[in-house]
């Protein structure tokens, strides 16, 4: 693991393709996943989406697994899970953190 790993929060389109990816998928799929888990709050437009692939493919963090001429399939990598595990982990961190104040706050 590099030491920069875990400690650079990632953009939320790279978090929701990076879970959208733990299953080979294109892009139309990877679209509507997004959109499922995010109950619909996120909708992804191809610019966005083609974009961002572009850059995970440049870090590692995605393979391109097939393609033939109508549809191209990517897969999260090693790296890819490692990155998205320490983001799940510095997430949970900031709403334990956030819950901790919160609870703490009484509405007189």
């Amino acid at each position: 693991m590099t030491n920069h790993i875990g400690k650079i929060p990632i953009t939320e389109t790279a978090y929701y393709i990076l879970l959208s990816l733990f299953n080979p998928n294109h892009g139309y799929g990877i679209m509507q996943n997004i959109s499922e888990i995010s109950n619909s709050r996120i909708n992804m437009g191809p610019g966005t989406l083609y974009g961002a692939l572009t850059n995970l493919l440049d870090k590692g963090w995605i393979v391109l697994v097939s393609e033939d001429s109508r549809k191209k399939e990517y897969l999260i990598t090693e790296l890819g899970k490692e990155i998205i595990e320490n983001e799940v982990g510095r997430l949970n961190e900031l709403c334990i953190n956030g819950n901790r104040i919160l609870g703490g706050i009484k509405n007189d």
